[in-house]
């Protein structure tokens, strides 16, 4: 009998969902949609049930047992070269797992619901199931080499449901959009991986970490080894997790339906960026420069993205800027050190941003395919629970006390105070703009609630019929409610003087966080003081949301008209694709049709064959013409083939360099 049965049989995890995607997607056509919710949700829900064992059992494990890798197969072996089918578990993983199968579970049984009356039904949850085993392949894998697949598969899917409305242009444009960008940061990555084995022999992380870990740290300032793999791997993670200046693609993938945007694109695959460089720490501890690099671009891209969001007017685009944001956040942390209040963010993100999607498609289900809030209003009322549930996860990332984003976003700020890398100036400086973030975003999702869920209706009341969504939608809103609410309290006890017991439960991976320090330090009324003015912070930008959209109406547009300059363009968002399209992707689609398609292509390799075609066709006719059928050409044609042969006997004889004499 097996001690661990599921740890010795890791792969059973992904292979549910892959199963579930294959038998839809070969038999799902034919089968009515109560089968195909039955192998999708049923394969995802068992898939979260043997994760939950997987759990239990990893929690009897000693520390001398940890990280449990289980080696299946070889996959590549090339001399000394080996990337197999690995797997492994250790207090990442085991984070990454409850979030990528239970959130996804939930959003299966959300989708039922959702999907109830769209096209494609069986091939819409066979690719939400193959994203399913895509990422749990690459939060398990236990080398690089396996992790890229899982990487590139999560690429794949993501594409797929995107651009799930194929016939539709914008929707087919975004997932080529997504395919693309994402392209560019996965060649970084495989760049990361070559130089990583050059160095160290070996892709496996247990091994790798080893030999890594006994290298000394590189200076600030130094463009050694670690320093370039770090910012190739952050590049990859850049395109993946949407930070600048690879995030154009995430705002766009918002074409796809909104269970896809609840999955994808805020709990899980977007994610992966930031799970690269918290699983990568021991690499990044020994790069300063590369840390410094990753604080930055987290620290820009939150802000950045936050300012966009204030003005946008369609509900899913405010919440792919938020999500832009906030994965900014996570980036920030993972760069002041502070790992474990990044994957924590992470964690309480998933919860609330998955809320705020589907409680935004159950906005959308609910006022009949309506996105812009300007054409929304009063529905507080008429969707009772879709209020509620939202206005959970409003308070959630907005960091109110005691909702889930309150203690992850005080984690990261204290850090970033604390930091150390590039000097206490730059610290406070992440701090600054950090904490400027948190007031935007408590100020665009609140004009969030009010425009959508307050004031006056602004819809056609006598052709609009609002209704509440169902029961397979309004469950899953609710179960992320409360997730959403106690999602953080596992840190709470640190506010009083108590553990914090999700960076315990990570210590061993990551040691302790700039929490832990300050209190060591004798700094705790600091944290305190850091808390009272995040939440002073939110406050801030609620009241003024409430004022600028509930008391005084007008006044947004009257600030439009005022500051035109500055609404036009964060409302065109800072007009960043037209600056790609005209910078790289116009020049790129002229050279591509006038010198590589026009001039090689067609001139050069397909003028030279054409040419030669051509050029034989030609032959061929001139001699088809010889045969004329005419009795007196052939006639005049044997003498003169008599005359050639005879002249080729006797001309040697006749020519005087021969020698002979006649």
């Amino acid at each position: 009998m097996l001690t661990h049965p599921i740890l010795d049989y890791l792969w059973i995890i992904p292979l549910l969902p892959l199963l579930g995607s294959a038998t839809n997607g070969l038999f799902g056509t034919k089968w009515p949609n109560k089968i195909v919710n039955a192998v999708a949700v049923g394969s995802t829900g068992l898939s979260f049930a043997a994760a939950l064992e997987a759990v239990r059992e990893f929690r009897q494990l000693s520390p001398e047992q940890i990280p449990w890798v289980k080696q299946y197969f070889s996959w590549i072996a090339a001399a000394s070269f080996r990337a197999g089918f690995d797997l492994q578990i250790d207090q990442l993983t085991v984070v990454m797992l409850m979030v990528v199968t239970g959130v996804g579970w939930l959003i299966h049984i959300y989708s039922t619901g959702y999907m109830a009356h769209e096209g494609g039904y069986y091939r819409f949850f066979s690719y939400l199931n193959l994203f399913m085993f895509f990422m749990l392949i690459l939060v398990m894998a236990a080398n690089y080499v396996l992790l890229f697949v899982g990487w590139e598969g999560v690429g794949l899917s993501s594409y797929l449901l995107i651009g799930f409305y194929f016939l539709k242009k914008s929707a087919a444009d975004a997932g080529k959009k997504a395919f693309i960008v994402n392209r560019i940061g996965d060649f970084g990555f495989m760049l990361g991986m070559f130089l990583l084995f050059r160095t160290f022999g070996t892709l496996d992380f247990v091994a790798l970490f080893d030999k890594a870990g006994h290298w000394p740290p590189e200076a600030m300032g130094q463009l050694g080894t670690f320093t370039i793999a770090c910012l190739l791997l952050f590049m990859g993670a850049c395109g993946k997790s949407a930070q600048l200046p690879l995030y154009v693609w995430l705002p766009d993938a918002m074409e796809g339906p909104t269970p896809v945007s609840a999955l994808i694109h805020a709990a899980t695959m977007v994610t992966a960026g930031v799970y690269v460089v918290a699983r990568s720490h021991l690499l990044f501890t020994h790069a300063p420069t590369a840390m410094l690099v990753v604080a930055i671009v987290g620290c820009a891209t939150a802000f950045f993205a936050a300012t966009i969001g204030l003005v946008q007017t369609d509900i899913k685009r405010v919440l792919a800027y938020s999500t832009v944001s906030q994965l900014g956040y996570m980036f920030l942390a993972c760069g002041v050190g502070a790992f474990s209040a990044g994957i924590f963010h992470l964690m309480t993100h998933a919860f609330f941003k998955a809320l705020l999607f589907l409680a935004a498609g159950s906005v959308i289900h609910s006022i009949g395919g309506e996105q812009d809030m300007r054409r929304m209003g009063g529905l507080s009322k008429k969707i009772r629970w879709t209020y509620i549930t939202m206005l959970t996860a409003t308070l959630a990332i907005a960091g109110f006390p005691p909702f889930a984003g309150f203690f992850s976003k005080d984690a990261i700020l204290l850090n970033a105070f604390l930091n150390e890398y590039g000097g206490r100036s730059v610290g406070y400086a992440l701090y600054g703009l950090g904490l400027l973030t948190a007031l935007l975003t408590s100020f665009y999702m609140f004009r969030l609630i009010f425009l959508t869920f307050h004031g006056k209706p602004r819809y056609d009341e006598h052709h609009v019929h609002v209704h509440e969504s169902p029961k397979s939608m309004l469950v899953p809103l609710m179960i992320l409610a409360l997730l959403s609410i106690v999602g953080g309290w596992v840190a709470a006890p640190a506010l009083l003087h108590g553990p914090d017991y999700f960076t315990n439960f990570l210590a061993p991976m990551f040691g302790q966080g700039g929490a832990a320090v300050a209190e060591e330090s004798g700094a705790y009324e600091l944290e305190l003081w850091l808390v009272a003015v995040a939440v002073t912070t939110s406050l801030i930008g609620l009241a003024v949301a409430f004022w600028m959209y509930l008391k005084r109406p007008s006044k947004p547009e009257e600030l439009a008209k005022s500051m035109k300059g500055a609404y036009t363009t964060l409302l065109n968002k800072y007009y960043v694709d037209e600056l790609y399209a005209a910078v790289i992707v116009n020049p790129l689609m002229w050279i591509s049709t006038n010198f590589l398609w026009k001039t090689i292509d067609v001139a050069g390799i397909d003028g030279a064959v054409n040419g030669i075609a051509d050029s034989a066709t030609a032959l061929g006719d001139k001699s088809r013409r010889t045969q004329s059928g005419n009795t007196r050409s052939y006639a005049v044609w044997v003498v003169v083939g008599a005359l050639v042969v005879i002249a080729a006997i006797f001309w040697p004889l006749l020519h005087p360099a021969t020698g002979m004499v006649p």
